[in-house]
């Protein structure tokens, strides 16, 4: 079995933004040259996170929409108690999670129709970085 890894850095220039990282993903696939295995797509900060969607504008904005009603963002958090402010980017990675794995099939990344890969940054404007694991043979 062989493993390949590459990280992918963000400085985002919003507070939240939605990346679509699927060629990023894509190209590490094929340095890799696993054509049978997982693609792990992991963000490594408490306050991001990784999910697989589709890549319509809309429903972008109706995540985010979703996610801030569920945690918005507000000044009191207990969290806050510390000096931080993002309390809210805390609960809204843990909506969305901070991984995915994706089937490797002959060579490329085995999706149902229209899914992507997206980084999700929730307290961004900060450098940040997301790791992929691919694994496989």
């Amino acid at each position: 079995m062989k493993s390949y890894t590459e990280y992918l850095w963000f400085n985002t220039a919003k507070r939240r933004e939605y990346i679509n990282i699927t060629p990023e993903v894509e190209k590490a696939l094929a340095k890799s040259g696993i054509k049978e295995g997982m693609a792990l797509v992991s963000a490594m900060h408490i306050t991001a996170g990784v999910y697989v969607n589709d890549a319509e504008s809309g429903l972008i904005q109706d995540i985010d929409e979703w996610l801030e009603q569920l945690a918005p963002y507000n000044p009191d958090y207990r969290h806050h108690r510390t000096g931080e402010d993002n309390g809210d980017a805390h609960l809204k990675s843990l909506i969305v999670h901070h991984e995915v794995i994706i089937p490797v099939t002959e060579g490329r990344l085995d999706f149902g129709p229209w899914q992507q890969v997206y980084y999700a940054e929730f307290d961004g404007q900060r450098r940040k970085r997301v790791i992929i694991k691919i694994i496989g043979e």
